[in-house]
């Protein structure tokens, strides 16, 4: 027959026995919750889902990233989005110029216009022989035909005289062959009114020609 325990000694080995098993029982409680919890607790942001200050989130698995700019879709021959507004020609735009050297119209005179030179008959009224002839090599030298060369015997004509058909554009070629002449410009006279077309010169004594000298 074994002895019973001393009285003493019982109860603080049961009471250990409690508090060994309430310390089992706070251990598997903490697991149980650990474990529904999801584990050990991180900073805020990372179990919400918002990035920290300085970082930026990145995608969602099986997310792309966010899509090329428009660079890069120009430099991969990708076309741009239809309902950007953002358009780009392919083309520089040009600018007119013109040629280097090129007259320019803006303030140019107007065009000279050269009157029609009309055929000349020269006729000598003076005194000294083969003076129309002499005069009728100066009308050449300035630019108009001679169509013939003779005398005026009618009458005395008061000085040289360049003669045109009045209406006709024979009025502003005598005017340009008296200047070079050196004599008067008048229209035609009655004597000479119905003769050939053309304009008429009769040279007198005073004829010096262009050069002042017969």
């Amino acid at each position: 027959m074994t002895n019973p325990e001393p009285p003493g000694t019982a109860r603080p080995a049961r009471a250990a026995g409690y508090a060994l098993l309430g310390v089992a029982v706070v251990a598997l409680v903490i697991g149980v919750v650990s474990l529904f919890t999801g584990g050990d607790g991180g900073d805020v942001g990372a179990q919400t889902g918002t990035p920290t200050s300085g970082e930026s989130a990145a995608p969602p698995s099986g997310q792309s990233p966010n899509p090329p700019s428009d660079q890069s879709q120009a430099t991969t021959g990708t076309s741009p989005d239809p309902g950007s507004t953002t358009t780009r020609s392919s083309t520089a735009p040009t600018t007119s110029t013109a040629p280097a050297g090129s007259p320019s119209t803006t303030g140019a005179p107007p065009p000279v216009t050269v009157p029609a030179r009309p055929q000349v008959r020269v006729y000598n009224n003076s005194t000294i022989g083969g003076l129309a002839a002499k005069a009728s090599d100066d009308v050449r030298r300035a630019g108009w035909e001679v169509a013939e060369v003779g005398n005026y015997p009618q009458g005395q004509i008061p000085t040289t005289t360049v003669y045109f058909r009045p209406g006709t554009e024979e009025e502003a070629s005598a005017q340009l062959l008296a200047q070079a002449l050196r004599a008067e410009v008048k229209p035609r006279f009655e004597g000479i009114e119905d003769a050939h077309a053309g304009i008429i010169v009769i040279v007198t004594n005073d004829y010096r020609g262009p050069g002042g000298k017969v």
